[in-house]
């Protein structure tokens, strides 16, 4: 595996919520920087995630040798494009290269890298990615083999392990932290903002532990509706949330906006309006959907993604048992990818040699053609042509053997013959001879 791939990023171990709300692409923003990507760095191809948990770059360098600065280039990109010092970056951001990135690549599609160890809907999230940087134009022959050939294993780690058994996420942790203040959930009607994959798992968890009622906003009311219909729920307008929060024991939030839902203005008059019943907000969101002061109302209860750490540890010990053999499988599946590339390098190699020794083959048959066609004997030019054709298909060869002969190793001249086809002997002074 070349030293070409590359992940630079942060996520919910290395970099507050704060700082990856501002390193966040919203969803419309990443074909243009994708575009971007490649025209201010050396990556030829690459794929940009970003979740609530973590921001990461892929990309494949047109050169392997020069992996520190182009991580250079990569980082002020980021910088560049949300407007930040790269100061703000240097404690929290991550690199990986060759091997090392494409584990850390298997080990985020598998959950394994996830605040809920074997979360499943990361996999999605990156199969997604993958998708809109094809769309894009930005995928090559490279990532267009790596990804899928990650995904497999991913996949694998899933079905041969228990690991994602048990419906655990941050979805879940959610509505298991909803059933901790409210003792009995069908007495409570929960508000739910966005209709993406976690809120429509928040609505399945809800669902599922006989939730009183449930009310789904999003931005278009089709999207909010599509997802009622699942579950019994009404479906109403995100921009009528403010006249319906005071009917909300549990507001739980996860759309793409890049500004705050909900002020502190706006749920302080829904808590009047209760006559200051407590309210559980759950912003799954980033950048956040509820602003931050919103805490500091009396009878709200604020939680954030990073707040939801306590209430996952729980959840995560279930499965931390299959984390070994999960791990075994991830590290298997490197050596297998690792395998196929270099099979697919071997072959490339073969199939440029061979073109060139045919290339070779036609310019000198070409030649004794010639020669026999000007009248030249034909014992003569057989001769030539046979002299002729071996020199110029060994030449390669033997510059390459006497390049390794002058740099003292003995092992590449031994594995040079094998692959030529011959044996070598080492002479006293330690040179070696083919035979």
């Amino acid at each position: 595996m070349p030293s070409n791939f590359l992940v630079i990023g942060v996520n919910h171990d290395s970099a507050t919520v704060e700082v990856r709300e501002r390193v966040a692409f919203a969803p419309e923003s990443v074909p243009d920087a994708l575009t971007g990507l490649l025209a201010a760095s050396s990556f030829t191809e690459a794929v940009i995630l970003s979740t609530c948990n973590r921001t990461e770059i892929y990309g494949w360098l047109a050169d392997e040798q020069n992996v520190a600065e182009a991580g250079d280039a990569v980082v002020s990109w980021i910088c560049d494009f949300h407007s930040l010092a790269e100061t703000d970056l240097n404690t929290c951001i991550y690199r990986n290269h060759g091997l090392l990135a494409l584990k850390h690549l298997i080990r985020v599609s598998a959950g394994l890298n996830s605040m809920v160890l074997g979360e499943p809907q990361i996999f999605g999230q990156i199969k997604s990615a993958y998708a809109v940087a094809q769309e894009t134009g930005v995928i090559g022959d490279s990532l267009g083999k790596l990804f899928p050939e990650a995904f497999h294993v991913a996949k694998r780690v899933r079905t041969d392990t228990a690991i994602g058994e048990n419906p655990v996420s941050v979805a879940y942790a959610a509505v298991d932290l909803a059933g901790q203040i409210f003792t009995n959930l069908s007495e409570q009607t929960a508000l739910l903002l966005g209709a993406g994959e976690t809120i429509e798992l928040v609505a399945k968890h809800l669902h599922e532990a006989n939730l009183g009622r449930l009310i789904v906003a999003n931005r278009t009311l089709e999207r909010a509706e599509l997802l009622a219909e699942q579950f019994d729920a009404e479906a109403i307008l995100l921009a009528d949330v403010t006249d319906r929060l005071p009917e909300a024991d549990i507001v739980i939030s996860s759309t793409a906006s890049q500004l705050p839902i909900l002020g502190k203005g706006a749920v302080e008059e829904a808590v009047r309006a209760r006559r200051y019943r407590a309210m559980l907000m759950i912003d799954l969101a980033v950048p956040r959907d509820i602003e931050p002061q919103v805490a500091s109302l009396s009878d709200i209860y604020l939680y954030t993604v990073d707040d939801l750490r306590e209430v996952v540890q729980e959840n995560v010990k279930a499965r931390a048992s299959e984390a070994s053999k999960a791990d075994q499988i991830v590290e298997a599946g490197v050596v297998e990818v690792e395998a196929n590339w270099l099979q697919r390098a071997s072959a490339d190699v073969v199939r440029h040699y061979r073109a060139a020794a045919m290339s070779i083959q036609a310019a000198e048959l070409e030649r004794a053609l010639k020669a026999l066609d000007n009248g030249k004997a034909p014992g003569e030019v057989i001769q030539r042509l046979a002299r002729d054709l071996t020199n110029k298909l060994i030449h390669a060869p033997t510059t390459g053997l006497k390049q390794i002969a002058k740099e003292g190793d003995r092992g590449n001249v031994s594995r040079a013959a094998e692959l030529l086809g011959v044996s070598s002997t080492t002479m006293p002074d330690g040179t070696s001879t083919l035979q």
